[in-house]
């Protein structure tokens, strides 16, 4: 999952976008609409007995006779939550394409840009085991989890994201709550999945806008998942569940998929819109770091 010097370059070129700027924990490279000590100027105040008179901008006091105090943009870093789902039905296709690692090496994009602005990224799969694996366990979502602020620390998130494998059937809701237990730093949490969840993801989705973060989703679906080349008769496999249902496919029912398929896409962005939340429809077929570079930059992503 190594980049090329060139992908790289263009990449650390980015940033990712808020709407606000959350309250970081330490001086980054992003711009607060706090009023500190950073280094662009922002603005000035009347002086007030107790302030730092190395504050006090001696040229204005000499033209003015009055004395003002600087504000400073304060800098500060983002927390970034990139949860990546790891359910099986994310093990599908061949090399480029195969779903997974497609969204791995997206997870590994948007973690390099991060990384580089000096961000605060935390990368997390998120699934569930089987049932009949799990027992009672069945709906805890199973995580595995990264955090890391710096530059420096590229290689260990690409080491952390080779490493990482599918595992049973995703629950986005049960997981995201699960990841939530612990305290997290309100910040943009990215949704890189296919949404293929046996509860939706509409309630995942306001879970994470309840706790205060800001969200984006990256819908990623295989080109034969779109327009599945699929004739005759046949028994299909639920790769997560197992579940076999036999059916009969000519022109009418593949025209009536691609039908569902398409308005399921279009009802996933309707409703991130009605919420405020960023929503990008990707195919594995398109370069991953062509929808970073470019894709996720006209969806207002990155810029």
């Amino acid at each position: 999952m190594l980049f090329d010097e060139t992908s790289l370059r263009k990449l650390q070129q980015l940033t990712l976008v808020t709407s606000r700027v959350r309250a970081g924990a330490l001086r980054g490279e992003r711009r607060s609409l706090k009023r500190g000590a950073g280094l662009e100027f922002a603005d000035f105040r009347d002086y007030v007995p107790g302030d730092d008179l190395r504050r006090v901008d001696w040229n204005v006091y000499a033209r003015l006779d009055r004395p003002y105090v600087k504000l400073r943009e304060e800098e500060e870093d983002l927390a970034v939550h990139i949860l990546v789902d790891a359910s099986q039905s994310m093990d599908w296709g061949e090399g480029a394409q195969h779903k997974f690692n497609y969204a791995l090496h997206l997870a590994a994009g948007v973690g390099s840009i991060g990384l580089s602005t000096g961000d605060r990224i935390s990368v997390v799969m998120l699934h569930s085991l089987h049932p009949e694996r799990s027992g009672a366990q069945s709906k805890d979502a199973i995580t595995a989890e990264v955090s890391l602020r710096g530059q420096q620390y590229l290689t260990q998130l690409l080491k952390f994201l080779e490493a990482q494998q599918t595992a049973g059937i995703t629950d986005l809701e049960a997981a995201a709550r699960r990841y939530l237990i612990k305290p997290r730093r309100p910040g943009l949490i990215i949704l890189i999945s296919d949404l293929l969840a046996p509860n939706g993801y509409q309630a995942t989705v306001k879970l994470l806008q309840q706790r205060g973060h800001e969200a984006a989703i990256v819908h990623v679906m295989s080109p034969d998942e779109i327009d599945p080349p699929l004739a005759g008769d046949l028994k299909l496999i639920d790769v997560e569940t197992g579940g076999a249902q036999e059916v009969s496919i000519d022109g009418g029912l593949r025209d009536a998929y691609r039908e569902r398929v398409t308005a399921w896409r279009s009802e996933a962005q309707a409703f991130c819109r009605a919420r405020n939340v960023r929503y990008l429809a990707v195919q594995t077929n398109r370069p991953w770091d062509e929808v970073v570079l470019y894709d996720m930059r006209k969806a207002g992503m990155v810029k």
